[in-house]
């Protein structure tokens, strides 16, 4: 998800001006019309700007909504729908059906997911498969802070950092996921 609280308290979602608004819709556009559908969380802001992306290239589009009391409805870019009452079921089924991830800028559940997704590749759990948390800006202090205090202090170490990488050329991520797809299809192991 993407919002901010504003002074009322109200969560105000991204709009379609947003410059990552715009990042997604157009990674999500390149990414459909090589073949691939896009499943994102089914709400607004980034999550609506991947499904408008799919939809416009006639990408099967997909929203696995989560169930919460004011804060997210579905958004209207979706073709097909499932609304989760919990993160852990949408987080499953993102991990099962998802061929990559493309993290975006976003709030904790986007750090839930970001995590979840990783530690599972780490741990053997899912398949490695591309991640790719877009918007270098956005992300460089985290992945600075995984590199300089987590991995020297905690115990994951340079391998676990190959797990994912960061893009922001809509073009290079959509050349990285086919490619990186392509070559973990049965029929070319």
């Amino acid at each position: 998800m993407s919002g901010h609280a504003d002074r009322t308290g109200l969560l105000q979602w991204l709009p379609e001006s947003d410059p990552s608004y715009q990042l997604a819709h157009q990674t999500c556009q390149l990414i459909g019309e090589r073949g691939f559908a896009i499943i994102t969380g089914g709400g607004p802001g980034i999550m609506e700007a991947g499904n408008r992306g799919a939809r416009e290239v006639g990408s099967p589009s997909i929203g696995l909504n989560i169930e919460l009391p004011h804060e997210q409805s579905m958004n209207p870019y979706c073709d097909a729908s499932y609304t989760c009452r919990y993160f852990f079921v949408r987080k499953m089924m993102l991990a099962k059906y998802a061929r990559g991830f493309l993290i975006f800028p976003g709030g904790f559940s986007t750090f839930d997911e970001f995590f979840e997704a990783i530690t599972l590749i780490q741990t053997g759990k899912l398949a490695q498969f591309p991640v790719v948390l877009v918007g270098t800006s956005f992300w460089q202090p985290l992945v600075e802070w995984l590199r300089n205090t987590v991995r020297e202090k905690h115990g994951i170490d340079n391998h676990d950092l190959q797990c994912f990488r960061m893009m922001d050329a809509p073009d290079e991520i959509a050349e990285y996921l086919d490619q990186a797809i392509d070559g973990n299809r049965p029929e070319n192991r």
